[in-house]
């Protein structure tokens, strides 16, 4: 059985690269060791889950969706589920904007389509990366970037949040979204403007992502996700995001 490499706090960078495809995965285990990485391969999602029931930890992994005991919608999904916010990067044969989605959904933070170009996988996995390795070295001291609605504090520098005082676990995407919301408090947005601007999937017809996003947000800070004073829907135009709702704004 292979040895976990797991995450010491420095060092080289950790990577755990679930792909079945033999010859793919040795050719990336080698690019990502020529780049300085230490990588560990599961050719499965079950032994991707011994590595990390192992407790070893990864500084980004990169996930086949096609695996031949589970997909890697459901493996992110549960990863999410279970706190472990790792950014995920996917690779997929399945190239329509549906797949990427779905990706997305599941809390992917990147999505790469087979054949993909090496050069652009290093890129993004490098970039994925320098996000992790920015959010360990965050200042202690105060930050300019905190943000307060109702019973919640969000932190977008440290990329933190908490909720009534309680820590609140957050993908990359839902903090996307929170903050375009933050940035236009107030203003009716439309779901294919948020689409757009927060994951710029331009002209895509299904906007059942946004809702999906919104239910998030509303268990995450609403005191009662059933009756939201802050994330509200706006009949037959968006949504409106109110910090205080005690201004008298109400729904429109």
């Amino acid at each position: 059985m292979a040895q976990a490499h797991g995450h010491s706090g420095e060092g080289e960078p950790r990577v755990l690269l679930v792909e079945d495809e033999q010859n793919l995965a040795a050719g990336l285990k080698l690019n990502f060791e020529l780049e300085g990485y230490a990588v560990d391969v599961a050719g499965s999602g079950r032994q991707a889950g011994e590595f990390l029931l192992r407790g070893a930890t990864y500084d980004v992994i990169v996930l086949d969706v096609m695996l031949p005991d589970t997909d890697g919608f459901a493996l992110c999904r549960r990863l999410r589920d279970g706190g472990d916010f790792t950014p995920v990067l996917m690779l997929t044969a399945l190239g329509t904007i549906d797949d990427r989605v779905a990706g997305l959904e599941a809390g992917a933070d990147d999505y790469l389509a087979k054949p993909f170009e090496l050069s652009e996988l290093l890129a993004r996995v490098r970039s994925l990366l320098r996000r992790r390795s920015w959010e360990r070295s965050a200042s202690v001291e105060a930050s300019q970037g905190v943000y307060r609605f109702g019973a919640a504090v969000i932190d977008f520098d440290r990329q933190e949040a908490t909720m009534g005082g309680r820590e609140v676990k957050l993908t990359r995407l839902e903090l996307d979204l929170l903050r375009y919301f933050a940035d236009h408090p107030e203003r009716v947005l439309s779901r294919q403007q948020l689409q757009e601007d927060v994951w710029k999937l331009a002209n895509y017809p299904n906007t059942r992502m946004v809702d999906n996003f919104i239910m998030r947000l509303r268990r995450h800070f609403e005191a009662d996700p059933a009756a939201p004073a802050h994330f509200l829907s706006v009949r037959g135009s968006g949504y409106r995001f109110v910090p205080d709702p005690s201004r008298g704004q109400g729904d429109r």
